[in-house]
């Protein structure tokens, strides 16, 4: 039961006063659109407009074959564009777009071009500048990423980000587009960033850049939230009409009395799901509410209001309603579509700019209307109102519905020579993009229903319609950036979502196949009666190991290397062993002296010191006799790999001698990467190593494998020594804490556990660069890589 909580605004008089906004603005638009006072200043402003934008056909006849237009991959297509010398000017119209959308500048402003120049000027770098060795940049990575945040101080905050991002997108229910959430918050993130670069001075210091980034990062993830968790949410078919109605509930009265009610009981199916949505929300609530600046505190929850009820009160429409008047169908989007940047700023508890203010106010419903536009038939199907799918279906008995479209074009024309005041740039970038608009439309539904789109939300006159349509079919150079990267981040996001997926039933299938072929045969001993060595090693391998060195080999011998599968079976089962004797020798009292192995007792604690230290010797030695099992490979291959094992064998001896050595004693840094390397990197290493030498792989990507292991291996045993510390006892399978207990050196105890997050990441980085330089498909080792730093157990 909630405790009444006292509102700290007037919602009603607050709506009320920007609903009387939006009707004047939208009073003016209907009075442009009725009498046609827009078409001759746009018929000028196109034919001005496209003698830029519209070449003679000779002139592309000499362009031919100059680079690749090709728009779909992302890198090839910035390296087109910077060959054709075009990279600026795209750069330029794009980031200018920005800067008009997001952050409410006026173009005409030197201030403002000249962050316009320098922004482009780092961007191109970004984007074109190659490493040393000639490869590719990838400059929205999570290494590229990564870098950049490093660069600003910000790392812990860029790894506490995609934490975030990786819990949301575990909790988006199915029958929500998780790609296009994790998107849409990446976006508000960026936006609220920009927006708090733009509030910086050039003169800041590093230590307070670093400060203002974290808050903004937080703030922005702390918004965006929103997106997935309210707006997209309530628009599905998530939770039930009595769900959705106490969940709206509830984000009216956090918004009202600046206080998050506790949940209560839930009626319905998705407690789970809102109880996480409940504590997300309410701690980002809480961090922006304790980041208001006192003065501005109000005017936040007053526009936060203001964009929640208007998403309400539009998302309350049904379409099978046929009175609804162009006031009822306008005035919320003009709300919505406002409010949703106004708040950015508000978030941020930045400084006063009514002009600015006003730009953004008026500009939403431009954007709102060309998204509406663009997404009218996937509404439709939804049943969604908005003001194109309400005109679809009455325009035909409602002869006094305004034509949406027709109110986007009044729309563009109000902007360009009544609020920037008939700018040349802004006129520039504001055809381009409404003529882009149009081109991906046209694309993405092909000719025959394009021509049928624009025939039903034909309006004006003949003579501006037939000059549109001329722009859409001869206009080059209206391209933008965001929305090149908003397609590659889809495509990357859904790709990888694919890769994930086919990576855990990979894990998984390979797992049970090995775990099927690790037992060892039992044989009677004529005295004795039993074989307690072989028991004990069965003890060992029933475990639950996660068995990665073994998938990893199976992984890069059958389809990296696409040797055969029954041919590598003995590599498998030895890599197992020598893993396991690994941990027996590990777990002893004289050494690690660990209780739980694998979810169940050690060894030692189940027999006794002495089975455990030759089960040990035993495995070690069934390891090196499954490797002689590999007849079907040439047995110089097959020698050579021996050798390299028992080198490994030895290597990885002497590691965990220099861990024994190294209790209680302050290394270094340089000491705790070669003690990880040769305590887990090595095995890793052997993984990889193996399958390509028995398929006499190169010497050069030999190197690139081991370097890559290297480094894989330190970032998998940091983020086993941060489990020991913070992990989940019950996943993890053994107790927490042994590191401390027995006074091992670890980097959580040498640097502490924020420094060694950071450590791990920069391993994690250096190994992606060394799969550079692997000619065989890594993609599998990518995700592998991801796991080893992501997981919990």
């Amino acid at each position: 039961m909630n405790i009444y909580l006292k509102p700290i605004i007037n919602p009603d008089e607050c709506y009320r006063e920007a609903e009387q906004k939006a009707a004047q603005y939208f009073n003016k638009l209907t009075v442009q659109a009725t009498e046609k006072s827009y078409i001759p200043v746009l018929t000028d402003d196109i034919k001005t407009w496209k003698s830029d934008h519209v070449h003679h056909p000779m002139l592309s006849l000499f362009t031919l074959g100059k680079g690749k237009d090709d728009s779909k991959n992302f890198n090839h297509y910035i390296q087109y564009l910077n060959y054709r010398g075009k990279l600026d000017s795209y750069l330029n119209r794009s980031i200018s777009y920005i800067f008009l959308r997001d952050l409410g500048k006026s173009l005409d402003s030197p201030n403002t071009q000249t962050r316009i120049h320098s922004v482009v000027s780092s961007l191109k770098d970004q984007l074109t500048n190659s490493k040393p060795d000639g490869e590719e940049a990838e400059a929205f990575s999570m290494v590229g990423l990564y870098r950049m945040a490093k660069k600003d101080g910000v790392e812990l905050t860029y790894i506490w980000l995609l934490n975030k991002l990786k819990q949301v997108s575990n909790h988006i229910p199915k029958g929500m587009d998780a790609e296009h959430a994790q998107r849409k918050l990446i976006k508000i993130i960026a936006g609220v960033i920009m927006q708090e670069n733009e509030e910086m001075d050039s003169d800041i210091s590093s230590d307070e850049r670093a400060a203002r980034l974290d808050k903004a990062i937080r703030l922005g993830y702390s918004y965006g939230l929103t997106y997935p968790f309210i707006d997209d949410l309530l628009d599905a078919t998530i939770l039930s009409d009595e769900e959705e109605k106490q969940y709206a509930n509830l984000i009216r009265t956090t918004l009202t009395t600046g206080k998050v009610p506790k949940l209560g009981e839930w009626l319905g199916e998705n407690e789970e799901l809102i109880t996480y949505v409940h504590q997300e929300l309410g701690e980002a609530f809480q961090y922006i509410e304790q980041n208001q600046h006192p003065e501005r505190r109000n005017k936040f929850f007053e526009q936060a209001y203001v964009f929640f009820h208007s998403q309400e009160v539009d998302r309350e429409k049904n379409l099978m309603n046929s009175h609804y008047t162009n006031e009822e169908l306008y005035i919320p989007v003009i709300l919505k579509a406002s409010s949703s940047r106004l708040i950015v700023r508000s978030v941020l508890s930045a400084s006063d700019d009514k002009e600015m203010d006003n730009r953004t106010f008026y500009y939403g419903i431009y954007n709102q209307l060309s998204d509406d536009f663009a997404d009218m038939f996937e509404d439709m199907k939804d049943g969604a109102v908005t003001p194109y799918t309400y005109y679809l279906k009455y325009h035909g008995t409602r002869p006094d519905l305004i034509n949406p479209f027709e109110l986007y074009w009044t729309v563009i024309s109000n902007l360009i020579h009544n609020i920037y005041g008939s700018d040349e740039k802004t006129r520039e970038v504001i055809l381009d993009r409404a003529i882009n608009g149009l081109k991906r439309l046209k694309k993405r539904v092909g000719t025959n229903k394009y021509k049928e789109i624009m025939s039903l939300f034909r309006f004006g006159n003949p003579r501006f319609n037939k000059l549109l349509q001329e722009m859409v079919r001869k206009a080059a150079d209206v391209d933008f950036f965001d929305k090149l990267l908003r397609d590659h981040m889809i495509t990357v996001l859904k790709n990888e979502s694919k890769e994930r997926e086919d990576f855990s039933n990979t894990i998984k299938t390979v797992r049970n196949e090995i775990n099927q072929i690790l037992a060892i045969p039992l044989t009677e001993s004529s005295s004795f009666g039993r074989d307690s060595i072989a028991e004990a090693a069965n003890y060992s391998l029933e475990g639950d190991g996660k068995r990665l060195r073994p998938i990893v080999t199976w992984f890069m011998s059958v389809k990296v290397y696409e040797l055969d599968e029954t041919a590598i079976m003995p590599l498998l089962k030895s890599l197992e062993y020598l893993h396991t004797a690994s941990l027996l020798f590990d777990d002893l009292p004289a050494q690690d002296n660990a209780a739980m192995r694998r979810g169940r007792p050690t060894l030692h604690e189940v027999y006794n010191v002495a089975i455990s230290e030759l089960t040990g010797l035993f495995l070690t030695q069934k390891a090196i006799w499954e490797q002689t099992k590999l007849n079907q490979f040439d047995s110089k291959t097959v020698l050579q790999m021996i050798q390299y094992s028992s080198q490994t064998i030895a290597d990885m001896c002497k590691g965990q001698a220099m861990d024994l050595e190294s209790k209680g004693k302050p290394l270094s840094r340089d000491q705790l990467n070669t003690l990880c390397f040769y305590k887990t990197g090595i095995g890793f290493e052997a993984a990889l190593v193996m399958p390509a030498l028995l398929a006499n792989a190169k010497e050069e990507e030999i190197i690139a494998l081991k370097r890559f292991a290297r480094f894989a291996g330190i970032a998998f045993q940091i983020k086993d020594d941060l489990l020991d510390v913070e992990g989940d006892a019950m996943l993890l399978g053994k107790d927490l804490g042994k590191d401390a207990e027995n006074n091992n050196s670890t980097f959580v105890s040498i640097l502490g556990q924020e420094a060694a997050t950071i450590e791990m990441w920069e391993n994690y980085c250096l190994a992606m660069d060394a799969l550079q330089h692997v000619s065989k498909d890594t993609t599998f080792l990518k995700h592998f890589l991801n796991y080893l730093i992501n997981r919990e157990q």
